[in-house]
């Protein structure tokens, strides 16, 4: 499996304000669990297998298991798990980069589609050679 990381670190607009825990908000998570599926396809794939084509959400499952608060640097770690068909199943986890503490896991189902008839389509071969080495 190849795995794709990258690094935030927690800012005040990452918070959640509605509570006192100060902590980052649930939805902060799930966007940047889209942010770095996107970039991992955007800087592994080649231009010409990127064509035509785009990668829509069917299902987040989303486990939270620690907070991350105000100054935390967060190591974001993903890869892919399995495909079927259409579908890829992507992995994505947060880690406290100081503590290596895991702060959540998700997996998130992924359908491939052609972007023109907005059909989904079979993962190719050459997407899962590059992403998942099969």
């Amino acid at each position: 499996m190849e795995t794709f990381e990258k690094r935030i670190v927690v800012t005040q607009d990452d918070l959640d304000d509605l509570d006192d825990l100060e902590h980052v908000n649930n939805v902060r998570y799930v966007q940047w669990i889209q942010d770095i599926s996107k970039e991992h396809w955007q800087t592994v794939a080649p231009n010409e297998m990127k064509a035509g084509i785009l990668w829509v959400v069917k299902n987040h499952n989303i486990d939270y298991l620690s907070a991350a608060v105000l100054g935390d640097e967060i190591l974001v770690r993903t890869y892919i798990a399995n495909t079927k068909g259409a579908l890829s199943i992507r992995c994505v986890e947060m880690y406290n980069s100081k503590t290596n503490q895991l702060l959540i896991r998700s997996n998130t189902e992924w359908c491939l589609l052609n972007a023109q008839t907005l059909r989904p389509i079979r993962v190719s071969e050459a997407i899962k050679k590059i992403f998942i080495n099969e």
